[in-house]
């Protein structure tokens, strides 16, 4: 995979990264939001774009974004592999020493990037919090009560003591993200709870923090079962086989799923 962008090497102060999937109608308003606050963020920054194998043309859009702008690279997926597969495919380019991963549906509003970033001065990683006092969180019922329900799970199984483990927006110091991606096996939809894990197994200290969010999809069945295959997949790893352990003090050893998603 060789990024596409007119770029120069070196490091850059943050790294915003963006899993995409059909997303071909909204990706430049998106683009362009998230280059003006992290332009209010940081001196330097790149906009981290992941086409993750869409069948529209997400991927020929930010391809001619990058071309047009030094601060945008556009990555593809050749075939739809999920969100965590993306952010993989993105930890491999990315130069910031801050990296910060949104959603590209743009139902999280990405304001308070630059409080995040700042964050990281204190903390390894700062994620957002639906629960937080201060948030902001619209969604059916339903999907507040599952997403309730699967966190109350996570913390019961994994020991992570977050109230929120699944919003889509949390910033990193950069090399906690290139070792923790390093890492993780999850292709779809509990890489969240994957990397909080990791965190955990290297005493990194986390915050949460506000966000303002506003979601009117539900959960499908389909989602609902693949993310707790996830987490128990998750699981095995961290308390059976302790994998992601002995994977930390030897990254090249390689996991194989007991039931491939």
């Amino acid at each position: 995979m060789i990024p596409v962008s007119p770029r120069n090497g070196g490091r850059v102060d943050l790294s915003v990264v963006i899993p995409a999937y059909n997303e071909a109608d909204s990706i430049r308003r998106v683009v362009a939001r998230l280059c003006e606050v992290a332009s209010q963020a940081a001196e330097t920054y790149e906009i981290v774009v992941v086409d993750d194998g869409s069948s529209d043309d997400t991927n020929e859009v930010v391809k001619s974004i990058a071309r047009a702008n030094d601060s945008v690279v556009a990555l593809r997926s050749s075939v739809n592999r999920g969100k965590g597969s993306a952010v993989r495919l993105a930890s491999q380019f990315v130069r910031g020493d801050a990296v910060v991963v949104i959603d590209g549906d743009m139902e999280i509003d990405p304001s308070s990037l630059k409080e995040y970033v700042a964050i990281l001065n204190r903390f390894d990683i700062c994620i957002a919090s639906k629960r937080h006092p201060q948030s902001s969180y619209h969604a059916p019922i339903m999907r507040k009560f599952l997403s309730v329900s699967f966190n109350k799970v996570v913390r019961l199984t994994t020991g992570i003591k977050l109230a929120d483990s699944q919003t889509g927006f949390k910033a990193m110091r950069g090399e906690h993200f290139r070792r923790i991606l390093n890492v993780i096996s999850v292709k779809r939809y509990a890489y969240d709870v994957e990397i909080l894990a990791v965190a955990q197994l290297l005493g990194l200290k986390v915050a949460e923090s506000p966000v303002r969010i506003a979601q009117t999809s539900q959960f499908s069945k389909k989602a609902i079962m693949y993310m707790f295959v996830d987490l128990l997949g998750i699981v095995y790893r961290l308390r059976v086989l302790r994998w992601y352990q002995r994977n930390l003090a030897n990254p090249k050893l390689e996991y194989k799923p007991v039931i491939p998603i």
